[in-house]
């Protein structure tokens, strides 16, 4: 059995709080579908976003999910890195598995596809 990370992202276009909720479920969601994981399975969550988000905490949504309530979740914010992406909110889902490292599936949706191209279709 390994510990494995499970990186992922996503953009909004403003900073709601409806739509922070609804990104952060789609993405987790994605993450989840593409590496076939099980909350059972998750070690933790850390959940970052840039500092022009501040509507709400997306660890509401994944709280919020059936069967999510035990899973360790941790939100902070990005790194200010002038010329980053705006509006993103990321995922690093630590999983523990019997996967290789080259198994793991990344998702990268809307802007944030950019960040890493070469594993948004991993």
């Amino acid at each position: 059995m390994y510990a494995r990370g499970i990186r992922g992202a996503t953009t909004v276009s403003r900073n709601d709080a409806e739509e922070i909720l609804q990104s952060t479920t789609l993405l987790l969601e994605q993450i989840v579908e593409q590496n076939d994981v099980q909350p059972e399975q998750i070690a933790n969550i850390w959940i970052t976003m840039t500092e022009d988000l501040n509507a709400t905490f997306p660890a509401r949504a994944i709280r919020a999910m059936k069967g999510w309530d035990l899973v360790p979740l941790m939100c902070a914010v990005e790194i200010p890195v002038k010329g980053s992406l705006p509006l993103c909110i990321r995922l690093m889902v630590t999983i523990n598995t019997d996967k290789e490292q080259h198994d793991i599936r990344h998702v990268y949706l809307n802007e944030a596809i950019g960040l890493r191209p070469d594993l948004a279709g991993s």
